[in-house]
């Protein structure tokens, strides 16, 4: 038998596992999006009819039946392509909307639908490009802002596990009374590497390099292992708990 399609939700993919699963399985992994309220709403879809070249990064269009766009912060208004902000479906045009509240939790349901009733507000933060691919950010309480800046964690982290010596990197935002808050990355290595002052520099360049000047970790902490869910998602949230007691 012959693996004939692969297919990933949750946490993106880094360009390091789709290789990987061409070069191991002989298919490539295509990513898709969905939440436990919606069920899987954009992807890379399989299916022939819809089926188009992966753009890395992007977790695709909207699926069938669902419509998605990109929100400002303060407003429910579409975003400009490009533009990171709230990531919302349009329940007006998508005909596969089922979800329409939690059960006796009348504020929280509040919190995930826009005043007017049209937008389910997914908690995630993700930008559109210019043919209409999302490209996933960050959970909304995962986003740091830095001087003004919002950074979704996922893109820096991406960067950094691009290194030789770096297995899986977590990127938080650390209180800072200047620009309110700055990047610091934990990184597991790989085995045989050890940490030094010169391989954190190499990292903090790397990131100024390959994705912005102003975002690269003000510190790189190593560690054993990153804090994760049963399914392998990484608990930023944790991180950010133990800094916070130090």
């Amino acid at each position: 038998m012959r693996l004939r399609c692969a297919s990933s939700a949750g946490e993106p993919l880094t360009p390091e596992v789709v290789a990987w699963a061409v070069d191991t399985l002989g298919v490539e992994v295509r990513d898709h999006y969905g939440q436990t309220e919606l069920g899987m709403v954009i992807g890379n879809a399989w299916r022939q009819e819809l089926r188009t070249e992966v753009t890395p990064g992007s977790m695709g269009y909207p699926l069938p039946g669902w419509a998605c766009g990109v929100l400002a912060d303060e407003v429910d208004e579409v975003v400009p392509d490009g533009t990171v902000g709230r990531l919302a479906v349009d329940t007006h045009a998508s005909p596969f909307m089922w979800f329409d509240g939690y059960a006796n939790a009348p504020e929280r349901t509040a919190q995930r639908f826009s005043a007017d009733g049209r937008w389910y507000i997914t908690g995630d933060t993700a930008y559109r490009d210019s043919d209409g691919r999302l490209y996933f950010s960050s959970r909304d309480d995962d986003v740091i802002i830095m001087a003004g800046y919002r950074i979704g964690p996922f893109d820096v982290e991406s960067v950094l596990v691009g290194h030789e010596a770096v297995l899986e990197a977590a990127v938080i935002g650390a209180p800072d009374e200047l620009r309110g808050e700055v990047l610091e990355a934990y990184v597991v290595l790989k085995p045989g590497t050890e940490p030094s002052p010169e391989l954190e520099q190499q990292l903090q360049q790397r990131v100024k390099r390959e994705f912005a000047a102003h975002a690269y970790p003000r510190r790189v902490h190593v560690v054993g292992e990153l804090p994760k869910t049963p399914s392998g998602k990484i608990q930023r949230f944790k991180l950010r708990q133990e800094r916070a007691g130090n």
